[in-house]
């Protein structure tokens, strides 16, 4: 399986939020995609999409930018993922060349069996964990200008 370039966007900009500290002022958008290396065009999306599921706030002009909300710290990858990637078969069995093995196929279940073990894989981790050590470190680094952590 083979995550989508948005959800691997969205991942990496609640990771980077995650490890803003209390007091430091919020960083931009802007900021975040160039920390993270992904166009700002792109991240400006992934923004507006994780606000409207509640795991970010963001705050436009003097005193604005990004915060992670406590949903957003403690949310399941597993159940964002899911979100992010949307309802979808890991296979075209029905596409406008429908598959002659469809209506005795095993490999569709089993894919689907698979893809639900990757969620499930997945469920129990947070955002929070994901950006703890030796991650969170890095991460500080990469928003700071500074070398990375050797």
């Amino acid at each position: 399986m083979r995550l989508t370039r948005f959800t691997d966007v969205a991942l990496r900009v609640l990771m980077r939020l995650t490890v803003t500290k209390d007091g430091e002022d919020p960083p931009t958008t802007r900021e975040v995609a160039a920390s993270m290396q992904v166009p700002y065009t792109h991240a400006a999306k992934v923004v507006a999409r994780l606000q409207h599921l509640g795991l970010i706030d963001a705050r436009r002009g003097r005193g604005g930018g990004l915060t992670l909300t406590a949903a957003g710290h403690s949310a399941s990858v597993g159940a964002l993922v899911r979100e992010l990637e949307g309802p979808g078969e890991v296979v075209e069995c029905e596409g406008s060349t429908p598959c002659p093995l469809r209506s005795a196929c095993r490999l569709r279940a089993a894919l689907r069996q698979a893809e639900e073990a990757f969620y499930a894989s997945l469920d129990p981790l947070t955002v929070g964990d994901l950006a703890s050590s030796p991650t969170g470190p890095l991460l500080i680094a990469i928003s700071s200008g500074r070398p990375a952590p050797g």
